[in-house]
């Protein structure tokens, strides 16, 4: 019997949405720092391309996550800001922020891993 991936892990399609790249960058920069021009946000997530930065922008509007405020004036002129339900996601942020410390721990484990590699000591 064959399990769909939903069926098996229903918050896979959260987490596609939500922890796609560069999505967690851009929803944490529009939610502290507030609406946004398109060079700010660029300015912010310094690794990003401004091509890459435009396809997330437009997927995460496509979701409902972010809105995109066009104002027709010479030069014309486009904001972006976190929409209420990319706010809503504050409290999975939140809880995955309190669980950040662990990261200590999982760099640990990844030498101990790597160091039994290195040795030969894997016994599968």
């Amino acid at each position: 019997m064959e399990i769909s991936p939903s069926n098996a892990c229903p918050i896979a399609p959260v987490v596609d949405i939500v922890f796609s790249r560069w999505t967690t960058p851009i929803l944490w920069a529009l939610n502290q720092y507030g609406r946004q021009r398109f060079v700010e946000l660029e300015r912010r997530i310094a690794t990003i391309t401004p091509k890459v930065l435009t396809q997330r922008l437009r997927q995460l509007e496509r979701d409902g996550l972010v809105l995109r405020t066009y104002y027709p004036e010479v030069p014309p002129r486009v904001e972006y800001e976190i929409s209420e339900l990319g706010r809503s996601l504050g409290p999975l942020f939140a809880a995955l922020a309190e669980w950040s410390p662990n990261l200590d721990t999982v760099e640990q484990a990844r030498r101990t891993y790597d160091a039994r590699e290195r040795s030969g000591g894997r016994s599968t």
